[in-house]
């Protein structure tokens, strides 16, 4: 989505990382919303390792609800989260968190990305990536999760 596509009754999510606006997650991630024809999109907030501490220490008190870690900040985030799922505990990573009642809840999708293949072994890291996102998706705004959808979001560079 362009920001001149952006409408008041959009929905809005984040992403935060080094190069959150060019990211992968943010690729796949409005690919799929798109693909999905549906009116939301994810506004990437790139920040560097001496704005992290800020950024999360203030988001529960902002009007940011959820947002997606990029990979350099998974392991930092732990400590600002009021809340860690199993997986995240496991993994010593936050995948996305979610604000609600001005509390942190961080989450790791590390075992439901693999779970939606009969074999995720074999699969590749940027199939299960954008299996994540899909799942992200649908979480957030009940995007289809379609595994047959992954080579043509792959493939599809518009």
């Amino acid at each position: 989505m362009k920001p001149h596509e952006i409408k008041p009754d959009t929905e809005l999510c984040t992403i935060l990382g080094y190069n959150a606006q060019t990211g992968y997650s943010r690729r796949y991630f409005n690919k799929i919303l798109k693909h999905n024809g549906i009116n939301a999109t994810a506004i990437a907030l790139n920040i560097t390792d001496e704005h992290f501490e800020f950024t999360m220490s203030s988001v529960a008190q902002s009007k940011v609800d959820k947002m997606i870690i990029e990979a350099e900040f998974q392991q930092k985030a732990i400590p600002y989260c009021d809340i860690l799922d199993d997986v995240s505990q496991r993994e010593g990573r936050v995948d996305f968190i979610e604000i609600r009642d001005g509390k942190i809840y961080g989450f790791c999708l590390a075992d439901k990305r693999g779970s939606l293949f009969k074999n995720a072994k074999f699969l590749d890291e940027q199939i299960l990536f954008v299996s994540q996102m899909m799942i992200l998706a649908n979480r957030w705004f009940d995007a289809k999760i379609d595994i047959d959808d992954i080579p043509l979001l792959i493939g599809d560079n518009r």
